[in-house]
């Protein structure tokens, strides 16, 4: 999995690459600005025709490092034909010791240089002149004020697209919820460094991120692998050793029987794409305890399954001798009157397999908070960020508190806590935090939440271990996602089209 580090262990891996390869401060900085360079034009490459001539840049640069990184990228772009403008930020009287040398670099070069203060009173950037954001990087520990914020409201009053070196200026690299968004650069695309940083993985902090990327700059990979950390962005790659062995000598039992508790009267789409996904899952069996008379309902749209009626639940879940079910997934479109309450706690009690919840399973919870101390080990939770509020019994104040909260609940409880969201975070009783990768803005559409249920119930159900069931079913929920928008387009696909992709998005996965 990729480290997702703090500000703090982004400067300790510094200074021991800096020891240990061994190269200096002012060689690293050199490495990382030509690496960043590189990486913002193959982007502008792939956006611009042949005919279009090379983009003009501004470079707004602070007195840190992170101006220091910014002037060589000035210089770069420089050497290489593109107009630039290189305007200095005079925020503190003496710039950093590495900034000072690339700047006489710079004159030498003849990169035009301006200082810029309050008696400029905006930017007016050329016609498509791209702003890159080199102001302050991760080692802002306060708000932004004076003349970087100036700067800051003069980048975003500018109009041009902007670029940010490392992190938007004005971002902290975890918590900004008393951050004033107005002291924050809205970027258009982050450039980070070596490995991702936790604010840009929040979705309140996604209009001044844009699209990110990491810049690989060669830091010592080993050091990075022995820091504690508790933030992950899930590799694919990593996830492969997760699927589950299919043998070759096997038959449908072999695979697990999943069941799912769903749907009510007027909301039986959700039992249906719940069921369809479990289907896609890769078990070999697969049971939907839904109401009587909506039975019909899901015998057509996942014929392959069976059903059982939600009034036989206790037979279901109390056979002569082992259990009948390997896993069990609750809640899409469940209602939450008084009898499902009780059904949902019978479940809790007395099941001693694997339990997936969701939805509506989630808001009874919510109403029922002592339930939680019951609930198995290892239990999946799938709340979105209004769920989660609910079963947490307040509102956050931001997705960074959330996010905590979650982290905390599934210290406390012992079980995994899936925060839907873009992106999607895993939090494991252990403490640590799973992001993952895939997924796209196609998929924000009701039911979609259901498909995650029967996926997760489905893996759960061919014995994978909660965690892993857990990341390796986000990870491909998501994937399914982005080859349903690449054959349909985001706009018009729906859940259903994710249930349809799920084959492919196994085989990618598989074939990694």
């Amino acid at each position: 999995m990729i480290p997702i580090l703090s500000a703090e262990q982004m400067r300790s891996a510094d200074a021991h690459s800096i020891a240990h390869e061994p190269i200096s401060a002012l060689e690293l900085m050199e490495r990382a600005a030509s690496r960043c360079a590189e990486h913002m034009l193959i982007h502008l490459a792939r956006d611009r025709s042949p005919s279009h001539a090379p983009r003009p840049f501004l470079i707004m640069a602070g007195m840190g490092n992170n101006g220091g990184d910014g002037a060589v990228i000035a210089r770069i772009l420089h050497q290489r034909g593109h107009s630039v403008r290189l305007l200095l930020v005079r925020h503190r009287e003496q710039p950093s010791p590495e900034l000072a040398i690339v700047l006489e670099r710079c004159a030498e070069a003849g990169v035009p240089m301006q200082d810029w203060d309050l008696r400029v009173p905006d930017l007016h950037p050329h016609p498509h002149e791209v702003i890159i954001d080199a102001l302050v990087g991760t080692g802002l520990n306060a708000e932004p004020a004076g003349l970087v914020a100036e700067a800051i409201i003069a980048v975003n009053a500018s109009g041009g697209p902007v670029f940010s070196v490392d992190m938007p200026s004005g971002l902290r690299c975890e918590e900004n919820a008393h951050q004033h968004s107005g002291a924050i650069v809205r970027a258009m695309r982050t450039f980070t460094f070596e490995v991702p940083k936790l604010a840009l993985l929040l979705p309140e902090n996604a209009s001044f991120v844009g699209h990110w990327e990491c810049v690989p700059i060669g830091l010592h990979q080993p050091f990075i692998a022995a820091l504690p950390v508790l933030h992950y962005q899930v590799d694919p790659h990593r996830l492969r050793d997760l699927l589950p062995v299919r043998p070759t000598v096997s038959h449908k039992g072999t695979f697990g029987h999943a069941l799912l508790v769903a749907g009510s009267k007027g909301r039986m789409g959700a039992a249906v794409l719940c069921t369809q996904a479990a289907l896609r899952s890769g078990c070999g069996l697969v049971s939907a305890l839904v109401p009587r008379l909506e039975m019909p309902l899901v015998q057509s749209g996942a014929p392959e399954a069976m059903c059982i009626e939600q009034d036989e639940l206790d037979a279901a879940m109390k056979p002569a001798s082992a259990p009948r079910f390997s896993a069990i997934g609750c809640g899409p479109g469940l209602g939450s009157g008084p009898d499902t309450a009780h059904m949902l706690k019978r479940l809790i009690q007395d099941a001693t397999v694997p339990l997936v919840l969701d939805a509506d399973a989630l808001n009874i919870l919510g109403e029922n908070p002592t339930w939680l101390a019951f609930l198995r080990p290892g239990t999946i939770l799938t709340p979105h960020p209004k769920e989660f509020d609910r079963l947490r019994g307040k509102p956050s104040l931001s997705g960074y508190e959330r996010l905590q909260a979650a982290r905390a609940m599934a210290v406390r409880t012992g079980c995994i806590v899936v925060l839907k969201g873009a992106p999607t975070a895993t939090c494991a009783p252990d403490g640590k935090v799973f992001f993952n990768c895939s997924g796209n803005s196609g998929m924000a559409k009701g039911g979609t939440g259901d498909v995650l249920t029967g996926l997760l119930t489905g893996l759960l159900a061919q014995g994978l271990a909660p965690l892993a069931a857990a990341m390796l079913g986000v990870y491909l929920h998501g994937s399914a996602g982005d080859h349903a928008a690449a054959r349909i387009g985001m706009d018009g696909m729906t859940a259903g089209d994710l249930v349809g992709s799920l084959p492919a998005a196994w085989q990618e996965l598989r074939t990694l």
